[in-house]
């Protein structure tokens, strides 16, 4: 036999609250025979008569005081837990995990990071930092970071951060030895630092200029994914490298790098914050999302 359902016992407490089928039925948006029925289908599967009716009043039995007794409670139990869930829709909190390029994190999340944190003390963040393209939603991450081309259709993007330009850089007393580069392909004469990736593919660097487009896979002095063993180099001046230019701005400016072949190096648009298109999406994303929407605005004012 079928177990009652959440209605039968919404019927059975509507009628026991207000001892009178009519107000009952109007409390819960019923007609009285709809109400009748389940209550008498309510009886039947629990094989007890929960009440006795006349024509003028309604008295429970002791069957129905019992249940009664130990539903109401419960009942306030299963409210309180739905009160709570929908409370969450309101309040940002629990774990939200992102997975970004280093570059990315590097250069566009780390600033936001402090003051989302501050702004949002019940969220836990938790960023993975990988070059490698990871599938968010098995990976069960909630977002991802990602550049255009690399960014799925069926997922909802934003933009993190304005235009981004990678920049040739070599040390003074690199190019004092060496020459300067000219032209992107006079880069094949000389030492460079490049990055492997965990695939194992090296990358060609690209340049463009007025519509042309020009590859080059220069010799690498040095492999390193590490910005920071890279930097080095290039202060050292162990070669020539291509890097975004987040990360060199301030040697730029103090002269310790010098920049290459800039009228090659075009700006693209920035990272992407991309996740699942979906109905309801996590309070917590939802915060970051708007606190994204916010800083970008901010960011385009400060200009």
């Amino acid at each position: 036999m079928a177990e009652p359902d959440l209605r039968d016992l919404d019927v059975f407490m509507a009628v026991a609250r207000t001892r009178n089928f009519r107000r009952a039925a109007i409390d819960i948006r019923v007609s009285v025979s709809s109400l009748s029925q389940r209550l008498r289908d309510l009886e039947e599967r629990l094989g007890v008569r929960l009440m006795n009716r006349t024509t003028r009043s309604v008295a429970l039995t002791e069957a129905g005081d019992l249940l009664l007794s130990r539903l109401a409670p419960a009942l306030r139990d299963v409210g309180d837990a739905l009160d709570q869930v929908r409370g969450l829709r309101e309040m940002a909190s629990g774990l939200l995990r992102i997975n970004a390029p280093p570059p990315a994190v590097d250069l566009v999340l780390a600033p936001m990071i402090g003051p989302f944190l501050k702004a949002y003390p019940q969220v836990d963040l938790e960023i993975v930092s990988e070059s490698g393209f990871v599938d968010i939603v098995s990976a069960g991450f909630d977002a991802g970071v990602r550049y255009g081309e690399h960014l799925a259709q069926d997922m909802v993007a934003i933009s993190l951060s304005g235009p981004q330009s990678y920049v040739v850089v070599a040390s003074p007393d690199y190019l004092a030895r060496r020459g300067k580069p000219e032209h992107p392909k006079d880069l094949l004469d000389h030492d460079c630092i490049r990055a492997r990736y965990s695939s194992g593919v090296m990358h060609n660097w690209e340049f463009e200029k007025a519509g042309q487009l020009v590859k080059v896979d220069p010799p690498a002095k040095l492999i390193s994914t590490n910005m920071g063993l890279s930097m080095r180099a290039a202060l050292d001046g162990a070669g020539i490298w291509a890097t975004l230019d987040g990360y060199v701005g301030e040697a730029l400016k103090s002269g310790a790098l010098v920049s290459l072949i800039q009228d090659w190096c075009e700006p693209f648009p920035g990272p992407f914050l991309y996740y699942p298109s979906r109905r309801q999406t996590p309070p917590a994303l939802r915060a970051f999302i708007d606190f994204v929407a916010d800083w970008r605005k901010r960011e385009t004012r400060s200009k």
